[in-house]
């Protein structure tokens, strides 16, 4: 062979020899691609960046000795370069529990990291989802250990976060917000209508978030973000997804799950998939005998009858079923723009409302009522995300975010013996426009900023049906139909980082809501035909991120938080709760918030965290039910029963403070420990200027875990705690559930505390399959968590199986 050719096919390969060697890099939880994570050789001096595929090019750190990843939140991993050919060059990297600094969205509507947010925060993560199987979104915010879940029924789930809840917290979802105007004051669940399997992270900003998200962010904001469609990097398509079935004991839970990604270079669709089934739950064995359940109602031969219960642990009836759908779009038009599009739909089979089912006859014996359930609750949602990131003179990226969403919820009851049947059913159809941009002024300090529309239009229909002929009449509905809500704000928060160790961040917002409702006269003499509210509202913050050292960040942080009033608290129709009947009151204005909060944390050596946060929030001008006149009459006649009138009002103050506590720690040898404590005390004022416990001030409440990892074995021993609430601690609404409460030594409700034994394991099969099984309240408990209307479940045995390609 002549030297000519030789030299010619050494050229020819020469391309194949130099290809780049390329490293993947995955979160070793979720399996997904992880951008921005430096790689850097301190012997060769060279250093790189993953792309948004987790993907880097290796040709420079051929000779390297050492190779170093390293992504905030995350343990840094150490390689040489022969260990990544022998790994293939694919890394894994996990999560650090006690890294002081993490990467947030919900603070700004931008990444950040926490080391540059004065607010406290916390994220619930894919792994721990997957790892504790919560049947719903809000036993999936449980497990944070920092956020209280209240449930009127199994089909139930409301967020309590220092000393507020419903109306006074915000659920959003992708950036958009999920509260509607007639989010109501009593409890609500919104969250269950979530898919915990189609969630990537979850973020809870504890205390005011108004300034970036407007009304109703007084006691906190919760941000979902769902599963994002991932390119290929290639022309190829690229598969990839999971499935999982799941079986608890507690209510003979049967859950499927399945979503699928598929990817190419510049395209990608993500589609999840869940059906979940609900037995009537199963209270444990051992504790107050009040809270058994030894009868219930029933129909038979077309009489209303009080049957006994064979299992009086058995909450019936409790049960219902739920699917939900995801489907996803991801388009990267050129190098700077994206498009993203999404719609959810989730729809529930009508569930019990089952505190209501509790309640005792009008002469204190038999049941108050023979049907009382919710539903069906449907929410469906379209999303489309155009953004840019290109440099330009007013923003460095840019996002309009434009949403419609539908909700449909429901109430059916019917007295015990009563013939009437009465059916209200409310539709509320939500568009939302965000305009948010983020511009880096200098090197020192960044500019968030944007513009928000909001318009809500509620329709409420109501029938009662007589249920022995059939014949349907109509009803007075539950709101005014056709009721108007609309909302306009600008918001700006500005970040300076002063030093080194001192950031700065100054926020505001104004916020205009307009709300119209018109009543109809056809079945109650309302004193008004319409109500109108055209309100401003200017909120504020201003806080302090102090690092003194790289173990030590401490965050101060004031701000003050709104609430318009809404369609429930201006046009609710004669709601009732027993002994009273909320009438309209066209005469509100909005509530204001003012919170300060003190949190520090401190690594102390490699492997322990210790963090704490002080808080105080007073709330002015409160919108509260209080005793009321209806054309002069402070009692009225409803449903069979002289009830006393009341209606929403600015009439009251209330105030919060308290404590949020947590330790961390994470050896070696693969073993953790945390402990999660939250302490929180509320009062608010009465009619009569004196001082009572806020109804939303939960208890104190926390989570201890020891955890263990090694190799494919996960296992963790926990234990929730919940302390008490003595009769004279209770709020004056709970103190008239006595059905709904333990008694004490004098006879009268209290919650009393409670705590439970837990213990979960995950085995790794494969890099395709595992299997997570639990056994919850091993000691067969019978509590019912503060204001619940529904008993804990008893042990509950869990078995999920998961696959992954």
């Amino acid at each position: 062979m002549s030297k000519q050719l030789v030299l010619y096919l050494l050229l020819s390969l020469m391309p194949c020899l130099l290809v780049a060697q390329e490293v993947i890099v995955r979160d070793a939880d979720t399996r997904r691609p992880m951008a921005f994570v430096t790689i850097y050789s301190p012997d060769l001096e060279v250093n790189t960046l993953t792309d948004e595929n987790g993907k880097a090019d290796l040709n420079a750190f051929r000779d390297a000795k050492t190779i170093q990843f390293s992504f905030v939140g995350y343990r840094s991993l150490s390689f040489s370069y022969e260990e990544l050919e022998e790994m293939q060059f694919a890394v894994q990297m996990r999560e650090s529990t006690v890294a002081l600094s993490t990467v947030v969205v919900s603070a700004s509507k931008w990444e950040q990291t926490t080391r540059d947010v004065p607010n406290k925060m916390t994220s619930i993560k894919p792994r721990d989802v997957q790892f504790q199987n919560p049947q719903t979104a809000a036993d999936m915010l449980e497990v944070s250990g920092m956020v209280f879940i209240q449930k009127s029924q199994l089909g139930g789930g409301s967020p309590m976060i220092r000393g507020f809840a419903t109306n006074r917290v915000l659920l959003t979802v992708d950036g958009v917000r999920m509260n509607t105007a007639i989010f109501r004051s009593g409890n609500v669940q919104n969250v269950i209508s979530l898919d915990p399997f189609a969630i990537e992270n979850t973020e809870v900003i504890f205390g005011p978030g108004s300034t970036i998200y407007g009304s109703d962010a007084i006691g906190g904001v919760m941000s979902f973000y769902t599963l994002t469609p991932t390119f290929s990097g290639t022309d190829a398509m690229k598969v990839e997804g999971s499935a999982t079935l799941r079986y608890s004991s507690a209510n003979q839970e049967k859950t499927a799950h399945a979503d699928v990604n598929l990817g190419w270079k510049n395209f990608a669709s993500v589609t999840s998939f869940t059906f979940s089934s609900f037995d009537d739950l199963m209270m444990g064995s051992h504790g107050p005998e009040e809270l058994l359940r030894p009868t219930f109602a029933e129909r038979i031969d077309g009489m209303d009858v009080i049957s006994p219960n064979p299992n009086p642990r058995v909450q019936k009836p409790s049960g219902y079923d739920q699917f939900n759908i995801m489907q996803k779009f991801r388009y990267a038009a050129g190098a700077n723009w994206e498009i993203d599009y999404a719609f959810h739909y989730s729809e529930t089979t009508p569930y019990p409302r089952f505190d209501r089912l509790l309640r005792p006859g009008r002469d204190g014996t038999g049941l108050w009522s023979a049907e009382w359930d919710y539903g069906p609750q449907i929410w469906m949602m379209n999303n489309l995300n155009i953004s840019n990131n290109e440099a330009h003179q007013l923003y460095d990226r840019v996002v309009l975010r434009l949403a419609y969403q539908h909700f449909e919820e429901g109430r059916i009851d019917r007295n015990f013996n009563s013939a009437r049947r009465r059916k209200r059913e409310e539709q509320v159809d939500a568009f939302s426009g965000n305009l948010d941009f983020e511009k880096r002024v200098n090197g020192s300090s960044s500019l968030f900023y944007g513009v928000e529309v909001l318009t809500n239009k509620v329709s409420s229909q109501g029938s009662d049906e007589n249920i022995r002929t059939g014949v349907v009449e109509p009803a007075s509905t539950r709101y005014p139909d056709g009721s108007i809500w609309n909302s306009y704000a600008a918001y700006a928060s500005y970040q300076y980082r002063a030093s080194e160790k001192v950031n700065l961040q100054l926020s505001g917002r104004y916020n205009q809501v307009f709300l119209r409702s018109e009543f109809d006269r056809t079945f109650f003499p309302f004193p008004f035909e319409e109500a109108e509210i055209n309100a401003g509202a200017f909120t504020g913050s201003v806080g302090m991120v102090y690092n003194p050292d790289t173990r030590t960040q401490i965050g101060i942080n004031g701000a003050t938080g709104f609430r318009a009033p809404n369609i429930d608290d201006v046009g609710k129709v004669f709601d009732s709760s027993p002994g009273f009947v909320v009438v309209p009151n066209a005469d509100l204005k909005p509530e204001y918030s003012t919170n300060v909060d003190l949190s520090i944390a401190r690594t102390l050596g490699p492997y322990f965290k210790v963090d704490a946060t002080a808080f105080f929030n007073r709330l002015t001008n409160a919108l509260v039910r209080r005793d009321f006149q209806f054309n002069g009459q402070d009692s009225i006649i409803y449903d069979g029963e002289m009830s006393r009138v009341q209606a929403v009002q600015n009439a009251a103050f209330a105030e919060v403070y308290g404590l949020q506590l947590g330790v961390e720690a994470e050896f070696p040898s693969g073993i953790s420990v945390s402990s999660r404590y939250n302490f929180q005390k509320g009062i608010e004022e009465l009619d009569d200027e004196t001082e009572a416990p806020l109804r939303h001030a939960p208890p104190s409440f926390g989570v201890t875990r020891v955890a263990y990892q090694k190799g494919p074995w996960r296992a963790e021993v926990y234990a929730m705690y919940n302390g008490e609430i003595a009769f004279e601690n209770l709020a004056p609404d709970e103190r008239g559930k006595e059905y709904m409460y333990a008694k004490d030594a004098d006879g009268n409700p209290y919650s009393p505390a409670w705590w439970t034994l837990n213990v979960k394991a995950q085995f790794q099969v494969s890099e395709m399959f595992s299997i997570n099984a639990g056994l919850e309240n091993i000691l067969d408990k019978r509590y019912r968590p503060y204001s619940s209307g529904i008993v804990a479940p008893g042990r509950n045995f869990i078995l999920a199986l998961r696959a992954k390609f």
